[in-house]
């Protein structure tokens, strides 16, 4: 892309449709298009000037966010970034967002918005940068699979450990990513621990989401939960996760400290503990994302004899984080997506995995 990105802001707070106007046009590399309440407005302001990005509201009248990004996606496909506010109930919606085909998240508090906003600026140029060069694929509607409550009980699968044990990280682009290799997962998949860059509150009702479309179990991670077959347990926003040797078995450590590589949890703090725990007996997948959080945790993942894959340019929303991983030689080999699910069950099952 030459020249400037152009953003539309679509929000009904006029205090925030000013303060993003002032920090996003203050940034030489964005170009605001126009603003607009509601996205009815939005639409007839947008036909004169289309923008790269628009970053949409999703609680809104006349018409609520969620409709207008089907309709968009529908009939002009674009870069969207929700502004949603971070509550349980924003979670929800913001998910409902993701799956019609939003890109990524930025964050408001419902209270000291101006302030917050401000101090999360370059954050927020940095998603709006990479939504403009994301890669739009068709948005494939969810299927229903069988409800958690009747899912028959597993004692056999759920009463040993594993010596095996997958590392998934991802960022923009992610929630469509995760979905399309974990509903691949047989009830008794090996234990996967995932990162995906996400806002506290958001990734319990994404694990929940997720956990009544999977056969595999698959939840928010809790400090000291096991890691055993047909569990996937996603690191919760806001928090960092790290796989432990306790005896026999693995666990997940999730405790607070400072963001690592401005995030979160970080990738590269989940992988660099799979390398110094697990080593050869580890499986480790980044997939898209922008940045270079998990390059050096592959790496290391690699070096400790760990198999390492790297999710492929064409089928990523964004290749920044699988990009930086090939550039550092932190991957063995580079796969499509449509192809991680049958290298995770593939390779504890003696089937090769073919290279890129």
């Amino acid at each position: 892309m030459t020249g400037p990105v152009s953003v539309f802001i679509v929000d009904d707070s006029a205090v925030v449709r000013q303060v993003l106007t002032q920090i996003l046009g203050a940034d030489p590399g964005i170009r605001i298009a126009g603003a607009a309440p509601d996205p009815i407005f939005a639409l007839q302001k947008m036909q004169r000037d289309w923008p790269d990005v628009i970053v949409l509201d999703v609680e809104m009248p006349r018409m609520d966010g969620i409709t207008f990004l089907r309709k968009l996606m529908q009939e002009r496909p674009t870069p969207v970034v929700i502004c949603s506010t971070l509550t349980e109930k924003g979670a929800n919606t913001t998910l409902q967002a993701l799956s019609a085909g939003a890109v990524d998240i930025i964050t408001k508090p419902k209270v000291g918005l101006k302030d917050f906003l401000q101090s999360g600026s370059q954050a927020m140029l940095q998603v709006i940068k990479a939504a403009a060069s994301a890669r739009l694929g068709p948005v494939r509607i969810s299927r229903t699979t069988t409800p958690v409550e009747s899912r028959p009980v597993r004692p056999a699968v759920l009463s040993h450990t594993t010596d095996q044990v997958v590392a998934l990280g991802t960022s923009t682009g992610g929630t469509h990513a995760l979905e399309a290799v974990l509903t691949k997962m047989p009830a008794d998949c090996p234990g996967i621990v995932v990162v995906q860059h996400m806002p506290e509150k958001f990734t319990a009702a994404f694990a929940s989401r997720l956990n009544q479309l999977c056969r595999c179990e698959v939840r928010e991670a809790v400090d000291g939960d096991r890691v055993i077959p047909g569990l996937v347990l996603i690191a919760p926003g806001g928090r960092h996760m790290q796989l432990r040797r306790s005896g026999a078995q693995y666990r997940v450590s999730v405790a607070d400290g400072p963001p690592v590589n401005r995030h979160k949890p970080s990738v590269d703090v989940l992988f660099r503990s799979v390398a110094t725990v697990a080593g050869r007996n580890a499986l480790g997948i980044i997939m898209t994302g922008m940045g270079d959080d998990g390059a050096n945790g592959l790496l290391a993942m690699r070096q400790a004899g760990a198999h390492t894959i790297a999710q492929d340019r064409d089928s990523c929303v964004v290749f920044g984080m699988p990009r930086e991983a090939i550039d550092r030689g932190a991957a063995v080999d580079i796969l499509p997506l449509s192809a991680l699910a049958n290298a995770i069950t593939g390779r504890y099952s003696g089937r090769t995995i073919t290279s890129c």
